[in-house]
């Protein structure tokens, strides 16, 4: 699936080596509801520029809350480095379906941004 068809994308850079987070492992959920409980929706790798296409299928996202967990400390054991953050957690809301949604992560082994990207 082309980046530009899904609703929501991801970006991981990894700024200690100045490069794309290639091969990080990242789950994306949403919070239901009635139950308050995290269905998984998706679970993928970033490719070689670090991004993640296709996250969800145009018609698959819902107004609600998101969550776009990345497994850092598996990411920076193959790398050799010890970090900080076993993982990060971005907990997002969608209030409008109809919109494109962009969560990029910078990333070194002590510290962690995000934001609304476009």
């Amino acid at each position: 699936m082309e980046p530009e068809s899904s609703p929501l994308t991801t970006h991981v850079l990894d700024t200690a080596s100045g490069l794309p987070a290639c091969g990080l492992r990242l789950h994306l959920s949403r919070l239901e509801d009635l139950s308050q409980q995290w269905t998984e929706l998706k679970k993928s790798y970033t490719d070689l520029d670090g991004r993640c296409p296709g996250l969800l299928r145009p018609g698959q996202m819902k107004p609600g809350t998101y969550k776009l967990s990345f497994e850092t400390q598996g990411y920076w054991n193959e790398r050799g480095q010890e970090s900080f953050y076993p993982y990060i957690e971005v907990v997002f809301t969608i209030t409008k379906e109809t919109q494109k949604f962009h969560v990029p992560l910078l990333l070194s082994p002590w510290s962690y941004t995000t934001y609304r990207g476009s």
